[in-house]
């Protein structure tokens, strides 16, 4: 439909080397992309692949991404995403577990298939991306694989092209693998109902045209992106892709200039740390007058009013131009944007910014801020393509008939919920229940005027010694906001009163603070064991604390600072950026047990063993 609708319309973008130089975004249309995708399916067909076969994306954004997955919808294949950051163990695993029998990949990504082939015998098909045709190795026939070039499939497709095969609504389009904090992978099976569903529900509200401008660097791997790239298509939004580098992200954005940017909480708490640090510094009248646009504005739209365009012209405009200048609509997903920063976000950048709660489960959005919405803290209305309610979770003390307002386990039910756990019932009925109601195991709360609030979790919640509960993902939250602090882990368990923290800390922050206090180290590991150091940091800590009120235990009492950032190389994060918490106890033991005794000797009371 949509190649018929904006058939000369910029769809794909990505920037051109020129001279080993990056340059401006070359674009392919709507046309020229439906043109490529027919071309792949029917090379797939060509090639003898049966419908309804495992296609392998082993790569990061780029159009041929895209490509291959519409290619997949056309002639009913099923695309498996293979994360790059997963590993080998675990893209091992899923192309064994999921059947593959294709896997597109890049030169990169191909060693690594290589050196594993005997493992995964379902694939007879690899097909390289941007590879040139006489570089790629051949393996001998008897090994069953063919290894060929996206190029000559594209050339092969296009010399004998093959008529559609339309899936069904109930025909499965993708396997998508969440990496759990624990075990193996879980394959999320999603029919191409549950996408059509997710994205009408999410964008009857929304106002989207063919003039606007998306920037894709989210992992197309997860469900956030995969839904917006559905969203895209259909309104014939031009998509262009970032270099590869999040650390180029910001140079993307000033060249491209989109319309829309979603993100998640952990870029927007490092643009608001970023502007904050920078208006500190700048100092004097700049800091004035920052301070008192900022307050004028954000006294006019709480009270509901246009503030003045010369705050804009003056101070903000500035800031708007780091996104490029252009940025009309910001959305935040997976995992919660804080109140102050989305009210930050309002105020800089203007336009409307909105946060989404949802799950791979759900194909996506579940709810999300509504426009004119001015209360944040919450994660909106449910959206018109699901039924949402609460149950009670009577051992934490969750009940439907709570004041003020009534609290329990988020279930919902609709066209959005998927088939199941591919070939594994067992963990598919532990979160669908024979109503059809998927229970997220997130705790939430109904507000006023039907908003949902997310308040806690039924897995990632400890008890300390004295019987409070902790929410270590909120705390968390609050301290990334300070400077010095770039990741955060905060653990706690019933055998102590108190918590303690893990401090990944922000480098430049951390060099500029020393050289301003006359620090003398050799490294930043050096730097991070100084207790001059550590006291700063656990200062700023408590600050910010006091400012988001914390209740007292939620306090960290002792901090750890350490150089290396959390990362899924060192196994202490998911691909979705979250902290695997009993692999981050293991990999901090000896800090964490080293600042409870550190707790201990000065005040014993703080010890309950």
């Amino acid at each position: 439909r949509s190649v018929d609708t904006y058939r000369d319309y910029k769809y794909l973008g990505t920037r051109v080397r020129v001279d080993g130089t990056v340059g401006e975004y070359k674009w392919m249309t709507y046309g020229e992309a439906g043109t490529a995708r027919s071309a792949i399916g029917s090379g797939l067909v060509n090639h003898g692949i049966p419908q309804g076969s495992g296609i392998g994306l082993y790569f990061i954004n780029r159009p041929e991404w895209l490509i291959v997955d519409h290619a997949c919808s056309a002639y009913s294949y099923i695309s498996v995403p293979l994360y790059d950051t997963l590993g080998p163990d675990a893209v091992k695993f899923i192309v064994d577990h999921a059947l593959v029998q294709v896997i597109f990949c890049v030169s990169q990504t191909l060693n690594s298939l290589l050196s594993y082939l005997s493992e995964i015998p379902s694939v007879r098909l690899i097909v390289v991306v941007g590879g040139i045709d006489d570089q790629i190795p051949s393996l001998p026939s008897s090994d069953g694989v063919q290894i060929i070039s996206y190029t000559k499939l594209i050339s092969q497709g296009r010399s004998n092209l093959q008529p559609f095969r339309p899936p069904k609504p109930d025909d499965i389009a993708t396997i998508c693998y969440t990496s759990g904090t624990t075990g193996t992978p879980k394959g999320v099976v999603l029919s191409h109902q549950n996408f059509i569903a997710n994205v009408a529900g999410t964008s009857l509200s929304e106002k989207f045209n063919p003039n606007d401008v998306y920037i894709s660097y989210l992992p197309l791997a997860h469900i956030y992106e995969r839904a917006n790239q559905v969203m895209t298509v259909y309104f014939g939004i031009a998509v262009g892709f970032f270099q590869g580098d999040n650390l180029k992200l910001i140079e993307d954005l000033a060249v491209l200039r989109p319309t829309i940017f979603c993100s998640v909480p952990r870029l927007y708490n490092r643009i608001y740390a970023g502007i904050i640090n920078a208006v500190k510094t700048s100092g004097g009248l700049k800091e004035r007058l920052f301070n008192v646009a900022y307050n004028a504005k954000r006294q006019a739209l709480l009270h509901g009013k246009n503030p003045s365009p010369m705050w804009d012209r003056l101070v903000f405009n500035k800031i708007k131009e780091k996104l490029g200048g252009r940025v009309r609509l910001m959305v935040s997903g997976a995992s919660p944007l804080s109140p102050d920063v989305m009210e930050f976000l309002k105020i800089c950048f203007g336009g409307r910014v909105t946060e989404g709660y949802g799950m791979t489960e759900t194909t996506c959005t579940i709810s999300c801020i509504d426009d004119g919405d001015r209360l944040s803290g919450h994660v909106g209305s449910p959206s018109p393509c699901c039924e949402v309610k609460l149950v009670d979770v009577p051992e934490m003390n969750y009940t439907s008939d709570d004041l003020p307002d009534p609290r329990g386990e988020i279930c919902i039910r609709g066209p959005i919920i998927f088939q199941g756990y591919y070939k594994d019932e067992v963990q598919t009925r532990e979160v669908i229940d024979e109503e059809g109601w998927l229970h997220t195991g997130d705790i939430g709360t109904w507000i006023a005027g039907g908003r949902l609030k997310i308040i806690d979790r039924k897995k990632n919640i400890f008890k300390l010694a004295q019987g409070e509960y902790i929410a270590p993902e909120k705390i968390e939250n609050v301290y990334v906001k300070c400077n010095f602090v770039a990741q955060c882990f905060i653990y706690g368990d019933s055998f102590n009163s108190t918590l303690v923290a893990v401090v990944s800390v922000d480098p430049d922050v951390m060099k500029a603070w020393a050289a301003s206090e006359g620090i003398v180290y050799n490294d930043l590991t050096q730097l991070c064991n100084n207790p001059k150091a550590k006291a700063a940091v656990l200062a700023e800590m408590d600050a910010v604390g006091r400012e988001a009120q914390l209740r007292g235990f939620e306090f960290a009492r002792a901090v750890t600072l350490v150089a290396e950032p959390f990362a899924m190389e060192n196994g202490l994060l998911t691909p979705t950026m979250k902290i695997k918490r009993p692999q981050a106890k293991e990999y901090f033991g000896k800090a964490i047990s080293d600042m409870y005794n550190e707790i201990s000797k000065s005040d014993p009371s703080m010890k309950l063993l």
